[in-house]
């Protein structure tokens, strides 16, 4: 029996280590073959993504449109849409993704959109989580995989994961701690959406 193709295409920012968590499970599990899941795009608002280099060794296709380069939201979002839709993608991933989407591009891909974010929503969207959560005296903290709503970091959660914040955490020590678990929940949350 033949699965139906899946492409996935992922969008980040920066060093794209979610992005990389995502390609390497697609490979281990091998989403191809179970799913038609494939991921077959990196894509990134910044030319100096270090990401952008690793999926190119990785033999992907990747692409930077520079929100620098455009007159306002709208007109970024459009040229992204483009980018993106040239793929066909059945699923866009926001893997540190630093931008804030327009609702007209959020419709566009809707229940297809899916981001993660490094805190336990619904506390603390937006940034400086971590910092935010040692101030507040919080006892755990922790990651959220979630559908993408016009409404920032909100949307169906999917999946959590929690890390307790130990009494002499950083916010950097804490990030790499939740770092490890959005390496694990992202794919786990990744492979449901692709089985279902």
């Amino acid at each position: 029996m033949s699965v139906a193709d899946q492409p996935i295409v992922i969008l980040i920012s920066g060093s794209g280590s979610n992005m990389a968590a995502l390609v390497e499970a697609s490979r281990q599990r091998r989403w191809a073959q179970r799913w038609g899941g494939r991921v077959v795009a990196v894509i990134s608002n910044r030319p100096e993504a270090a990401g952008l280099e690793w999926a190119r060794e990785q033999g992907l296709a990747t692409a930077v449109v520079d929100h620098r380069q455009h007159e306002g939201r709208e007109a970024f979002d459009a040229a992204l849409m483009q980018a993106i839709d040239a793929h066909r993608p059945a699923l866009v991933l926001l893997a540190g993704f630093m931008r804030i989407l327009t609702p007209g591009f959020v419709a566009h891909y809707q229940g297809r959109l899916v981001n993660i974010h490094p805190s336990l929503l619904p506390a603390f969207p937006g940034l400086k989580t971590h910092q935010r959560a040692i101030e507040m005296g919080c006892r755990f903290a922790g990651a959220t995989v979630h559908r993408v709503t016009a409404e920032l970091d909100h949307g169906e959660i999917l999946a959590q994961a929690v890390v307790p914040v130990l009494p002499d955490d950083t916010p950097e020590r804490l990030a790499e701690r939740v770092l490890s678990q959005e390496h694990r929940i992202y794919p786990e949350a990744v492979e449901r959406l692709l089985s279902a």
